[in-house]
């Protein structure tokens, strides 16, 4: 398995985070030997969803509101419907999404999640995948999106939903593995 060294990684999350999409790149994170931080728009906790359905609550470590892309080696955008909906509403939320993507910094995105990128306005010439939902938004914003387990398009790491978690979570691992720590 790939190594990641004491990599902080952003966990870009909000109330109605689709919980699995938080966790499970989260726990892959960790186990590589990386540094998870949730940074969301408010202190306090953040609430999981599974699917419609209220799970657990998450600590808030850093306000997108007082962090950039520099702070970290990468970052994770899960889904959930509401999740990424809130967040593309937010001008900070959205500057430290581009932020990554400008600086070539890996991005790993899931589910509803691409929104951030459509919002963002780093899709155009990229191909992606997404919920279903999502691929009129990315072909709008002038993406190629396709209905793929993972894609990796220069950085940009998406899968659809829950059950590409396996191939997310890997594919994620190997792609921070191979870019140098913050200086």
């Amino acid at each position: 398995m790939a190594e990641l060294s004491g990599k902080r990684i952003a966990f870009l999350a909000t109330d109605m985070v689709e919980q699995v999409e938080l966790t499970e790149p989260w726990k892959a994170v960790e186990e590589a030997g990386g540094r998870p931080e949730l940074v969301s728009l408010e202190e306090g906790e953040i609430q999981g969803f599974d699917h419609y359905d209220k799970a657990d609550t998450f600590p808030v470590d850093r306000l997108v509101s007082e962090v950039s892309a520099d702070d970290f080696d990468g970052l994770v955008q899960p889904g959930g419907v509401g999740n990424p909906d809130t967040l593309r509403m937010d001008e900070d939320a959205v500057r430290f999404v581009r932020e990554f993507v400008e600086a070539g910094k890996p991005v790993a995105v899931i589910c509803h999640g691409p929104w951030m990128l459509v919002e963002a306005d780093v899709v155009r010439g990229r191909t992606l995948t997404s919920f279903p939902s999502l691929e009129t938004d990315i072909r709008n914003a002038g993406g190629n999106w396709v209905d793929q387990e993972v894609v990796v398009d220069n950085g940009i790491i998406t899968s659809r939903n829950p059950d590409d978690l396996p191939a997310f979570c890997r594919t994620l691992v190997e792609e921070l593995a191979t870019v140098p720590s913050r200086a």
